[in-house]
């Protein structure tokens, strides 16, 4: 009867460290989508999981409990068979091996391989487990808490991460181990970042901005309209920073029509609509938030002088989410030159948000938004041409420079200038 006595709480044991595994391991996204199809057990984890600090307090009772009495059992009885100390002795080396290999390793790996489903089975009997021991496990977290708060330890928020990070993170590692690939990892942090990125670190600049002059004759304005790529220009009144309004192609092809193609009967001024300014640390998701309540397409950026700093669209936004997208009026995408030494021709000009989902590289974008930009942050100084950094992992060798503006630099990993 002894011996069937340890086996039982052998097993009680191995239960325990299954469920423990099991319900720690498991996904709470998966399991919710089984719960949405209307499994009942999926419900329990659930409902288990809210609480995990109750919920391991309660599995580590029940599995010391079992474990310790399994332990005297076991004593006992070989104890009363050989004499002295052998007895402990046999009864120690017996129990370790027994409860290692079959209450510890084995059950846990068991659950490893199929959280989800050893989860849901074991859920029902845990919820009653759980309730049992409510009370012993209320009072230990609560000496717990009070231990740590005088040893210093806080231990209220313990969440240090946020779901967007916990996802990010998630994303990464999904890719880092081949189940899932670049395009859709881009995707998905592009989205979660939208809160991460100010419209300052993704705008046209506004020396690359095509403006034109409301008092230039209509003649060139419609000229000048016909050749543009884009559909909305904006337009100023004696200087760039005195934006007056955005004239769109198409209200400017439907007065053409009007009277009849003349352009000198058309108000250039009427036809403008007004100009949506936003400040340059606006988030992508506010910005995104604002066209789609506004209905706009275009936003002039700005600083908190008022001056103007660039331009951010619509367009400009999704790329950051979904990549590149070209119609064809776009020119390909230019600046980043691949070399057979695994090095990199890059412009000054190109962001290193861009660079690094193009390379899948992991520059920090935190204090500079361009490649030369970062140099420049990093380096303390204007480079000159020849100059080499190093830094992040990543070598950068100045090779152009348009007076104090770097235009092109090499990059190359640090790891393939070793080789």
């Amino acid at each position: 009867m002894t011996l069937i006595l340890i086996l039982f709480l052998l097993c009680l044991s191995a239960f325990f460290s299954g469920s423990e595994t099991a319900l720690t391991a498991t996904s709470r996204a998966r399991i919710r989508t089984l719960e949405l199809k209307g499994s009942r057990p999926a419900a329990a984890v659930l409902k288990l999981t809210e609480d995990k600090e109750r919920l391991i307090g309660a599995i580590l009772l029940g599995n010391n409990l079992v474990n310790i009495l399994a332990s005297a059992l076991a004593t006992s009885f070989l104890a009363s068979i050989f004499p002295g100390g052998l007895g402990v002795a046999l009864a120690t080396a017996v129990m370790t091996i027994l409860v290692l290999v079959f209450a510890e390793v084995m059950p846990k790996t068991a659950a490893i391989s199929r959280p989800d489903r050893f989860a849901m089975a074991v859920a029902v009997p845990m919820q009653v487990l759980v309730r049992l021991f409510a009370p012993v496990t209320a009072v230990v977290q609560a000496v717990v808490r009070v231990t740590l708060s005088t040893l210093g330890v806080d231990v209220s928020n313990t969440h240090v991460l946020s779901p967007h990070e916990e996802l990010k993170g998630a994303v990464d590692l999904h890719h880092e181990e081949g189940q899932m690939e670049k395009e859709a990892r881009d995707i998905i942090r592009g989205a979660l970042e939208l809160d991460d990125i100010t419209v300052e670190e993704i705008m046209i600049h506004r020396k690359n901005i095509e403006m034109l002059d409301v008092d230039q004759p209509n003649r060139d304005i419609v000229e000048a309209v016909l050749q543009s790529k884009f559909t909305r220009i904006p337009l100023y009144k004696d200087n760039p920073d005195d934006i007056i309004g955005v004239l769109h192609a198409k209200d400017l092809l439907r007065a053409l029509w009007a009277h009849e193609n003349d352009p000198d009967r058309i108000s250039i001024r009427e036809l403008a609509m007004e100009a949506y300014f936003v400040p340059e640390t606006t988030t992508l998701q506010e910005q995104l938030d604002a066209f789609k309540a506004t209905r706009q397409h275009f936003a002039m950026i700005i600083d908190e002088y008022g001056s103007i700093q660039g331009l951010v669209t619509l367009e400009d936004i999704l790329e950051e989410i979904v990549g590149e997208i070209e119609d064809e009026y776009d020119a390909p995408i230019i600046g980043v030159k691949r070399q057979a030494d695994r090095s990199v021709i890059v412009d000054g000009t190109v962001t290193i948000r861009d660079l690094n989902r193009m390379m899948d590289w992991r520059l920090p974008d935190e204090e500079a938004v361009t490649i030369a930009g970062l140099v420049i942050h990093e380096g303390r100084c204007i480079p000159d041409v020849g100059q080499i950094f190093s830094f992040f992992g990543y070598r950068f060798e100045v090779l152009k420079k348009r007076r104090n503006q770097v235009t092109s630099l090499r990059v190359v990993p640090l790891d393939a200038v070793k080789r």
